[in-house]
């Protein structure tokens, strides 16, 4: 084989090997997801038929499975809530394999109101920044004051108000406030 060309491919493979890399640090530093309510899981123990359920984590926070009982999920990971079950479990089945799925994403929902074309509630599925929710909204109306939007978050307890201002964020500037929406965030735009 031609040497500059063995070197070029030698180059390809590593630019390609580099931008994968690249999007694992994407996602791994992406926030683990928290369940909430109206979440639903599968939860299955390994050979044991009757332990096979859906179950929905509800208003409270809490689901409920046969031999654990109940137990707090709210925002607790996948891995939390399959662990408790597990260490429940051992009292009845030692070294069960306990599995748990995300069946459907219920709780994870952003509100927007005020000028936009489609107003509601949306359940993301994912995390959303505050400019893919009011795509999701279809956009700004007309005569909306697109520098004085905020966000409403309930932190501890007392509700707070985060600007946004989408008329830098459209010319590429203070893109640090585009930030990613939590469960219950209300991005209201005047």
């Amino acid at each position: 084989m031609n040497k500059p060309i063995f070197i070029s491919l030698i180059l390809l493979g590593i630019s390609v090997m580099g931008l994968a890399g690249a999007n694992d640090d994407i996602v791994n530093n992406l926030p683990r997801y928290k369940l909430g309510p109206e979440d639903v899981l599968e939860i299955t123990v390994w050979e044991e038929e009757a332990l096979q359920k859906e179950v929905l984590i509800g208003p409270d926070g809490r689901l409920t499975f046969p031999l654990v009982g109940e137990i707090e999920a709210l925002g607790k990971t996948i891995e939390d809530v399959r662990q408790e079950v597990t260490k429940r479990l051992k009292r009845f089945i030692p070294g069960a394999v306990v599995s748990v799925s995300l069946l459907r994403i219920g709780s994870n929902k952003a509100y927007v109101i005020g000028k936009v074309n489609q107003p509601g509630e949306y359940t993301t599925g994912r995390y959303v920044t505050v400019m893919q929710a009011l795509s999701m909204a279809g956009g700004l109306k007309q005569f909306s004051a697109g520098n004085k939007i905020k966000v409403l978050r309930f932190v501890n307890g007392h509700e707070m108000a985060i600007p946004f201002n989408y008329d830098e964020i459209v010319k590429g500037k203070n893109l640090d406030q585009n930030i990613i929406l939590k469960d219950g965030d209300v991005v209201v735009v005047p």
